[in-house]
């Protein structure tokens, strides 16, 4: 190695070691705001008369003008002039309504009986008990397992009405008098 190469490795270092401007400029900004954070806090703390809300909002209240108010202003389709016929076309102008005076006479089917009750259900969901504790039960159905009480609501639309121990073993009586007993 000779003497420039090691003069220029000097000067390198030295060009390397000096701080820019900027960077000392950002350091300081930062000091000053963590120094800031540190300590509004406690001035806001120890001066609470300067900072509460009513010297904040004193007499700067302002009366808003009177107005008359505004008219009603439809929102329905049919009253709106500016309508393309793609739309027009598209809003249903029959006019609906219930009858009053009429008896009310229900359908009959073949047999004489109403039509409405030979009309099928849907199955009721069943649920099965699976273990009591506590004064709460653990229940499963098709969609997953509960944790229920008395007075919870159950898949089948009924609530749990008691718990009883019958033969050893735990049932769940429900508000229709169904029971279940536990697997």
């Amino acid at each position: 190695m000779t003497d420039n190469e090691a003069d220029e490795i000097v000067h390198q270092r030295r060009r390397h070691a000096k701080m820019p401007l900027t960077d000392k400029v950002l350091g300081a900004i930062g000091l000053a705001m963590a120094a800031f954070a540190t300590f509004f806090p406690w001035y806001a703390f120890l001066h609470q008369d300067q900072f509460s809300i009513p010297p904040l909002w004193q007499g700067t209240t302002r009366d808003l003008p009177e107005r008359s108010g505004r008219g009603v202003v439809s929102v329905s389709p049919l009253a709106m002039t500016d309508m393309d016929e793609e739309t027009a076309a598209a809003i249903d102008r029959l006019t609906t309504a219930t009858v009053l005076g009429l008896e009310h006479q229900p359908a009959t089917a073949a047999g004489g009986q109403e039509a409405g009750l030979e009309q099928p259900f849907p199955e009721p969901s069943g649920f099965k008990l699976m273990h009591v504790a506590n004064g709460r039960a653990l229940i499963e159905d098709a969609t997953g397992m509960y944790i229920v009480r008395i007075g919870s609501v159950l898949p089948d639309n009924s609530r749990l009405a008691t718990f009883e121990e019958r033969d050893g073993r735990w049932v769940m009586i429900t508000s229709k008098g169904e029971v279940y007993q536990a697997n």
